[in-house]
């Protein structure tokens, strides 16, 4: 495969080896990095997102099955996240989650777009809800008057 491939490929075992600065090594430094809870911009705030997700879940782990292999750039794979959640994990309304014991499994794609041998933007998604609620959350109807 092409080096963007190989690019790919080393940012999935850094991730998978909660290697920080492996990962960082993959993204320029004006990176951006397009997650479903927000946007980093730059290795500073790369880097707290990974760290963040490796304290959540300290053995979290990527499993990739698909890869759109007619395409260089992007690099779209579909993958499947495992892990744990043993650690504290920030909410999307501020408050922090202890950990609960909970296992996840998350299917995700991504697309990888690489620029002068490097990570330039990096976009993932997945089902939100379908995170939470293996944490344990579920939807709550709102009452009108705060909607």
């Amino acid at each position: 495969m092409s080096t963007f491939w190989d690019l790919k490929h080393r940012l999935g075992e850094a991730i998978n080896a909660h290697d920080l600065q492996g990962v960082l090594d993959c993204y320029r430094p004006d990176a951006v990095y397009v997650t479903p809870s927000g946007v980093a911009e730059g290795h500073e705030q790369i880097a707290w997102l990974y760290g963040h997700l490796f304290q959540g879940f300290p053995d979290l782990h990527l499993t990739p099955w698909f890869e759109l292999g007619d395409c260089d750039n992007p690099a779209v794979t579909e993958w499947t996240m495992t892990g744990t959640h043993t650690g504290p994990f920030l909410l999307p309304d501020g408050r922090v989650l202890d950990g609960t014991g909970r296992r996840i499994t998350l299917r995700s794609t991504c697309s990888t777009f690489v620029e002068d041998g490097k990570i330039k933007t990096h976009r993932e998604y997945f089902d939100q809800l379908e995170l939470y609620s293996q944490l344990g959350f579920g939807l709550k109807e709102l009452d009108a008057a705060s909607a």
